[in-house]
């Protein structure tokens, strides 16, 4: 069986339709998929059940919050879709989504870029506007020579646009995953750039908060990464996830079905679903 639970459609930041994406991870002989878009569930509004009767559908979402003033990644698997507790914290995210794109159009322009917002916009069409649509637009117009330019230099982590403090905090992210029947699992540890000790810090106030799992695998990494948190999984007694964080065909490094399995002394986290 191969797992693919961290993958994104373009009702966040990736590119591919819904129908795509499912196409796609069968085309990959996924057999379990869960799209984990960036706060919000929209997804599961449009998923044809012809299109995915090869590929199971596991519910999930990516809830943005942070963690020592730092963003962080949490995933809500396995949750049910029409819960209140996942209603309410779509709800409340989105409004932080559009405050937050409104503060970084705001940082953007004092730097030089006009019309950041409606530019995003553009790019974003229905979906909720995210860092890379600014990116994007970033591109079109010049102000950046490519996406990872953007993020270097305006987009990315500690840079200029880089707009956090809105988001909820993690326990009330865990909460509305687990009040909803979810597995709150904590997204690519290793792309947090932490040292071991800090790693583990987050993942000790994590795991306070009611946190149930971490990614083993995740995108490209590796051998010596996947070592590292196979073993944190084990010692503190986290079930382990892995996922591509798909988001688009052209990106190499995060290819669908990219991990056929976990290392064997981790507790996989569909145990529990």
């Amino acid at each position: 069986m191969i797992y693919d639970l961290h993958c994104h459609s373009n009702c966040s930041d990736g590119t591919l339709p819904i129908s795509a994406l499912i196409a796609l991870a069968a085309e990959k002989k996924v057999d379990v998929l869960s799209i984990t878009d960036h706060d919000t569930l929209s997804a599961y509004e449009n998923i044809d059940p012809a299109a995915a009767l090869n590929v199971k559908i596991i519910p999930g979402i990516e809830f943005s919050t942070q963690w020592q003033k730092m963003g962080v990644h949490i995933l809500g698997l396995n949750i049910q879709l029409q819960h209140s507790a996942a209603e309410e914290g779509v709800a409340f995210q989105k409004k932080a989504r559009q405050e937050r794109a409104e503060k970084i159009a705001e940082k953007l322009h004092k730097a030089g870029l006009v019309d950041a917002l409606a530019g995003a916009k553009k790019f974003a069409g229905d979906a909720e506007i995210a860092r890379p649509h600014f990116a994007r637009y970033m591109v079109e117009t010049g102000f950046s020579k490519s996406i990872e330019q953007a993020f270097k230099k305006h987009l990315g982590a500690g840079k200029p646009g880089d707009v956090k403090q809105l988001w909820a905090g993690m326990d009330q992210v865990i909460r509305w995953i687990k009040d909803s029947g979810g597995v709150a699992v904590l997204a690519h540890p290793h792309k947090y750039n932490l040292t071991r000790t800090k790693l583990i810090a987050l993942l000790d106030d994590f795991i306070q908060a009611g946190g149930e799992g971490m990614e083993v695998l995740s995108g490209a990494q590796g051998n010596d990464v996947t070592a590292m948190l196979r073993d944190l999984s084990v010692q503190k007694n986290l079930l382990a996830s892995l996922g591509s964080d798909f988001h688009s065909p052209t990106a190499e490094w995060c290819r669908l079905g990219m991990h056929p399995s976990l290392p064997k002394a981790c507790t996989p986290v569909w145990s529990v679903f």
